[in-house]
């Protein structure tokens, strides 16, 4: 016989329980419903001493409430090489902490900047699809997802492209830390020894920096100064980490899992051949496909949600994939609506204070993709509708997706 202890629910247990399983990661959508279902928009789990939300108005309330911490627990957890990286991130700060970290990260990251990237994206885009050309098949992660991306932010960084490989290494290694990486000791430890190799590069690199200035965003936040505040070496290297991971994953997620959803609703794909710079392309993919599925939240004070009073010390689960799909919000949520107006209200960036530095660089790179791909390849198919997904449950993606260029 099993305890539950008083006010809990069985069914609602499983469902939590559920939401760690692998199985889930080709379509963990149904499974959203049904916790949607036990818990009308929030589903208590007591066991837990936490919450499961899932309706946007929820998951946007507690995102926005100053009563929310970020990175609940991340201090405690055992000190090796990888979580010590973590730790001086700003995406586990809040209060005084996080705004000092943002601000100084921020006054390096502006929209002119972004929208300077506008040619470098074209310019990419146009080298690696003419590797397309004449094949019968081609590796959409391997081709364009990592290298795209992962080429931006160096460039904006000032970093070598010599290292492409090992900061796509680097990258992926940050994304199994956040996804909360449960594996074997190898994993682990291959983990901590990325973590060093960063540590090490990026140690020696701002103190060159630091004496000897050149262009990109690195060299910037190594020099940022507000009212005589800086960064200190090691959150100059988290946070140069943050940006080279977070300007990586989201977007090399996005492509391969927009193309599995347009496959799948091939209406979508033609309206988007017709006319491929149609706006708002990049916010119903962001959207439908949700490249960050889950986040969370400690609550630091009492919380009232859509009328149900959460309490301090309380953990918010905050499925922002579900919550991209509301249909309380989006009407008819899993179809792709190029004409939907309200896409940008999506939370795939999270909201409030801790909404992606990046979202802008995100939204010009995903409009550039799509727009070569339906303008360079009107008859591209999938060839693999069930590829294989990497095992991130937080940053969802295939592992690799094969097409047909055509």
């Amino acid at each position: 016989m099993t305890f539950s202890p008083p006010g809990s629910d069985p069914a609602r247990l499983r469902a939590a329980e559920a939401l760690w399983n692998p199985a889930l990661l080709p379509d963990p959508y149904p499974h959203y419903e049904v916790v949607r279902g036990l818990g009308g928009g929030l589903m208590p789990l007591p066991e837990w001493n936490g919450w499961f939300l899932t309706s946007h108005a929820a998951v946007s309330a507690v995102l926005r409430s100053p009563a929310a911490r970020s990175g609940g627990g991340i201090e405690a957890m055992p000190g090796s090489d990888g979580t010590r990286l973590l730790q001086g991130m700003m995406l586990w700060h809040n209060g005084p902490s996080h705004a000092r970290l943002r601000s100084l990260v921020s006054a390096a990251f502006t929209p002119r900047v972004v929208e300077e990237q506008r040619e470098l994206v074209r310019g990419l885009l146009r080298d690696l699809l003419a590797s397309w050309r004449g094949q019968d098949r081609v590796d959409v992660v391997a081709t364009l997802a990592h290298p795209l991306p992962a080429r931006v932010i160096m460039a904006m960084l000032g970093l070598s492209g010599e290292d492409e490989a090992r900061f796509v290494r680097w990258s992926n290694s940050v994304a199994e830390l956040i996804g909360g990486a449960q594996g074997s000791p190898e994993l682990l430890a291959r983990i901590d020894a990325d973590a060093r190799e960063m540590r090490g590069y990026f140690r020696d690199l701002v103190e060159d920096l630091r004496a000897r200035p050149r262009p990109g965003l690195l060299s910037a936040l190594a020099a940022t100064e507000d009212g005589g505040e800086r960064l200190s070496g090691d959150e100059l290297l988290s946070n140069a980490v943050l940006l080279l991971t977070a300007g990586h994953e989201t977007t090399s997620n996005l492509i391969p899992g927009g193309l599995l959803e347009l496959a799948r609703q091939p209406e979508a794909w033609a309206a988007l051949v017709e006319q491929p710079r149609r706006p708002g392309v990049a916010d119903e993919l962001l959207r439908v496909v949700s490249p960050v599925q889950v986040d969370g939240r400690q609550l630091g004070a009492d919380l009232t949600v859509e009328g149900t009073a959460l309490r301090a010390g309380q953990f918010t689960q905050l499925l922002l994939a579900a919550a991209n799909r509301d249909p309380a919000v989006f009407p008819d949520p899993a179809r792709l609506d190029w004409d939907r107006p309200n896409s940008a209200r999506h939370l795939a960036f999270a909201a409030g204070p801790h909404y992606c530095l990046g979202a802008s660089l995100a939204r010009l790179e995903i409009a550039e993709v799509f727009a070569a791909l339906a303008e360079g390849f009107p008859d591209l198919r999938v060839a693999d509708p069930h590829p294989r997904y990497k095992p991130n449950l937080i940053l969802r993606g295939p592992a690799e997706l094969w097409v047909q260029p055509g």
